[in-house]
């Protein structure tokens, strides 16, 4: 080999140990980049899928999902024995899906001739809209349209809150159909309460240029709550409740009947009719039945259901009760004559205080009214609650306190004979007249009235306690049966024989015509309780525009109570 050869080898040899030392430094440097990238992906990776994975998925949903509500849920408004009062029967909805139905034209006016709608609207919805169209039905029409075997259709069960057969409207209230918002009653004063997150949806997922995702298509989708369901328990007896409203419905009664347990307080009735529809709210706004008015919290005349009041005022400070007074059919106070219901006989005669009550006689109590005074009158008025609201006013239901005259006005004779008889300016709710024969019934405590009970959880556990539970002695125990046995002698001999429950252990209780100013119009009263050997409600029926309450409002009474009696409630 020449020295040139040699040259050249040599220098091959260097440049090649210098190309590798080289290429090994760029590849320390190539590896170092790369395990940066590594970890800078890894973390990229943990953030997406841990830290924002339910956010994102969210985000892509919405993106990618256009739902129709179908219901918001609510807390369920239950009776005393956690039986449901909302979301008590089934609801049927049919379902289209405008993707799919677009190119059945046919088959989409068979759907629309089954439940009865036009056409050409629904097609047009059809053709214009992406998101699911509900119509609301029945069972028998979903069983047709389901029997077409048509792509593109689907039903859905579930609960509707109110129907037709719903039971205390009135208390209940109704929710907005808009928002899903309490409106009116417990609804609304519980809404914080009732609502409740979780909705369920119908939805058609598409992709981000609208098209109809293949193999999803229209889905139902559940949206969970954050917050756990919640219920709010009544102090209302269903199955009492539900006897009161049919024996009104079947009388064909515009008034009202409140049941009351007289040693709780507790309404376990309370009724008002007419009563309305709660999903078709709108349709009564201008009706003049007023089947939106409550008349079981209004207030109205009362009439010799306030004879009650005189005849306790009696037995505590006349010293001889039953001292007898000659009834000629009126007595005359000043220059105006009140007349008995015994003026066309000539009068009752000589009569007592059990005779008067029985009777209800006007000149009797008018005659120991005046003995009285007003102040004596109104003050034990008051102490039974006329004149204040109940406390259900307190737990949601809006109710009248009712009238009684200034304590401390003027009142001539001719005014305290009115006072006497419960005429004039005396006026009361029919639930507070419950209220009233409960205090006698009880021995003479006045309890607080109560209609909502407590917050319950889904097994019926009490999360909050609503109820009040304070009460006071108005009369004593002596006055009390004293009293029980005046309103026995109306049920047995007197003006409300046609509320005679002696067959079902009895009742006592006082009739009452309230006059109103306008002498075509006279409220019925009956207001008792039974059994009578130990009573266990009050029961207070008003009758608008009844007439004759031992005639129209007794055998109201009496027909409610023999059921609650024959089965045992």
């Amino acid at each position: 080999m020449n020295k040139w050869a040699l040259f050249m080898e040599r220098l091959i040899r260097k440049l090649k140990r210098g190309h590798f030392f080289m290429f090994q430094k760029r590849c320390k440097k190539l590896f170092a980049l790369f395990l940066v990238f590594f970890v800078v992906l890894t973390i990229r990776l943990f953030y997406f899928q841990i830290i924002a994975g339910e956010s994102l998925s969210k985000s892509a949903s919405a993106q990618r999902i256009t739902d129709l509500e179908i219901e918001k849920p609510r807390g369920d408004i239950v009776d005393r024995n956690l039986i449901p009062l909302t979301y008590r029967n089934k609801k049927v909805s049919i379902v289209l899906k405008p993707l799919y139905l677009r190119e059945n034209k046919e088959g989409l006016r068979k759907v629309c001739e089954i439940l009865g709608l036009d056409f050409n609207s629904v097609e047009k919805q059809v053709e214009t809209r992406r998101e699911p169209i509900i119509f609301e039905t029945d069972e028998e029409k979903k069983d047709l349209i389901m029997g077409l075997n048509i792509y593109g259709l689907s039903s859905i069960n579930s609960l509707k809150r109110y129907d037709k057969r719903s039971v205390a409207k009135h208390i209940l209230g109704y929710v907005n159909k808009v928002d899903q918002v309490g409106e009116t009653g417990i609804e609304k004063f519980y809404e914080d309460v009732l609502k409740f997150d979780k909705e369920n949806a119908v939805g058609v997922i598409t992709d981000a240029r609208n098209n109809l995702l293949q193999g999803l298509g229209y889905r139902m989708f559940t949206r969970d709550s954050s917050n756990k369901r919640l219920n709010i328990k009544l102090t209302i007896d269903y199955h009492i409740q539900r006897i009161a409203e049919d024996v009104m419905d079947r009388n064909g009664i515009t008034g009202a009947v409140v049941i009351e347990d007289v040693y709780s307080g507790d309404i376990v009735a309370i009724v008002s009719k007419p009563d309305f529809e709660q999903d078709h709210v709108e349709k009564y706004l201008q009706s003049p039945q007023k089947e939106l008015f409550n008349r079981a919290v209004a207030a109205y005349n009362l009439g010799s259901i306030f004879k009650i009041i005189v005849a306790a005022i009696l037995f505590e400070t006349k010293e001889d009760p039953e001292e007898e007074f000659f009834c000629p059919g009126y007595i005359r106070v000043g220059n105006n004559e009140f007349r008995c219901t015994s003026y066309a006989e000539g009068g009752h005669g000589l009569i007592n205080l059990t005779q008067a009550f029985a009777k209800s006689c006007n000149p009797y109590f008018i005659n120991e009214g005046i003995k009285i005074g007003y102040r004596n009158l109104l003050n034990k008025a008051k102490d039974f609650g006329l004149g204040s609201v109940t406390g259900v006013k307190e737990q949601g239901i809006m109710e009248s306190a009712g009238n009684l005259p200034d304590v401390n006005g003027y009142h001539s004779k001719g005014d305290i004979a009115n006072i006497s008889i419960g005429q004039g300016d005396i006026m009361a709710t029919p639930l507070q007249v419950a209220d009233l024969v409960a205090t006698v019934a009880n021995g003479g405590i006045k309890n607080r009235v109560n209609i909502v009970d407590s917050v319950v959880d889904d097994d019926g556990n009490k999360v909050r306690d609503l109820r009040f539970k304070e009460g006071t002695r108005v009369i004593s125990k002596e006055v009390s049966e004293k009293i029980k046995q005046l309103m026995e002698e109306v049920t047995a001999t007197g003006t409300g024989t046609e509320a005679n429950l002696d067959r079902y252990g009895g009742a006592g209780g006082k009739t009452g015509s309230a006059e109103t100013g306008n002498k075509d119009v006279v409220h019925a009263w009956f207001a008792g309780y039974f059994p009578k050997l130990s009573p266990r409600y009050s029961m207070a029926v008003f009758v608008e525009n009844g007439q004759y309450g031992g005639k129209v409002a007794a055998p109201i009474f009496a027909e409610i109570a023999r059921e609650i009696l024959r089965k045992g409630y």
